[in-house]
């Protein structure tokens, strides 16, 4: 990939505040990595991360699922939460420096299979959400021979940016370490925020100057660094590895979630057999059916579509998988009549179970 021209990834807001009407800020649609860093953490220092689960709709057991998707909303509320009750001022430098390729799952496998650093960086800058960062990054260049990682707080929230871009900026200085060997070195380090009383841990991870209360947070490198070849460079996996990225950035082939209809989601699909109601799921959450009612309407939604289309997807799946009756299938979501499950399918999807299995046959 060529050296970009110009900045690849959104420009800052302009003003930009935490506005809970914004629909991009409940919407899920990042990976729960950094509060399962959290727990872990948590957990090493002998820590109650419960608490932090308070009205989030969400519960410890969830956070490990990798297909659990959470809004900036949850996010933020639990990492002001952990960063609090933890008390550790470089926890996002710790976290950090445990970046591993391997932790960055899919996007990690096309970064190293990626035929230089500079794919490699591009391809993380453009999936950057499906590894749960949460900062806008881009790319720009810096005069001739300077090409610099930048990264923004998302609706102006300044209180958490120098966990995320310690987070960020040392896994990304981890990976790229990784992919061509540890003498890589930033040529600095710009950061908008106070020098905070650690920072000599700074100089130590990154080797290079380190300089707060600049006007941008930047991780400038030399840019002959892009065109490092990669020893994993393999063309047809980072293409299919990027592909499956593409896919996990919208799983529905459209817009993210809002988390609410997310959380109901999760909940229908971990219930089905039991036919969970709008007030056992409302109850579950720690909402009245009234509350719940309204913020499913406030996404769009309702509670009966939500549910249906739930039971279809899982009916379609147990029906291709091939190793239950339709019976046992009608069974599985709800239905303890067969005929009754039998109209419902073909009502959700237009074609009786039958033909839904002979198509996949």
């Amino acid at each position: 990939m060529a050296r970009p021209a110009g900045m690849i990834g959104p420009p800052p807001a302009a003003g930009a505040s935490l506005a809970s009407d914004d629909p991009r800020y409940t919407a899920a649609e990042f990976p729960p990595n950094k509060l399962l860093y959290l727990v872990q953490l948590a957990d090493a220092r002998g820590i109650d991360s419960r608490p932090w689960f308070a009205g989030l709709a969400l519960n410890r057991a969830q956070i490990a699922d990798p297909a659990l998707r959470v809004s900036y909303r949850q996010a933020g509320s639990f990492v002001r939460r952990a960063l609090q009750a933890l008390d550790v001022p470089d926890a996002g430098l710790r976290i950090g420096r445990e970046g591993t390729i391997g932790g960055f799952g899919l996007l990690g496998l096309a970064m190293m299979t990626s035929r230089t650093l500079g794919d490699a960086m591009f391809a993380g800058i453009a999936h950057h959400k499906i590894c749960g960062c949460l900062l806008d990054v881009g790319v720009e260049p810096v005069g001739e021979r300077e090409v610099a990682l930048v990264a923004w707080p998302r609706f102006g929230d300044t209180e958490l940016m120098p966990f995320f871009c310690e987070e960020l900026f040392a896994s990304c200085l981890m990976i790229a370490r990784e992919l061509v060997g540890p003498e890589l070195r930033p040529l600095r380090v710009e950061l908008a925020y106070p020098q905070p009383a650690y920072a000599a841990e700074y100089a130590t991870l990154f080797e290079c100057a380190v300089r707060f209360g600049a006007t941008r947070n930047r991780l400038v490198l030399d840019a002959q660094w892009l065109a490092r070849p990669l020893p994993g460079y393999n063309p047809l996996t980072a293409k299919q590895a990027l592909a499956l990225c593409a896919q996990q950035r919208t799983p529905d082939g459209g817009e993210p979630h809002q988390e609410i209809v997310a959380a109901v989601e999760r909940l229908l699909r971990s219930q089905l057999p039991q036919q969970p109601k709008l007030n056992d799921v409302a109850r579950t959450l720690n909402l009245s059916e009234r509350s719940l009612r309204r913020k499913l309407a406030e996404s769009g939604r309702i509670f009966r579509e939500i549910h249906d289309r739930v039971r279809a997807e899982r009916a379609l799946q147990l029906l291709q998988a091939g190793t239950l009756s339709v019976a046992q299938v009608g069974n599985e979501v709800g239905f303890s009549d067969p005929r009754e499950f039998r109209r419902a399918f073909k009502r959700w999807t237009g074609m009786p179970p039958q033909d839904a299995r002979r198509a996949t046959a």
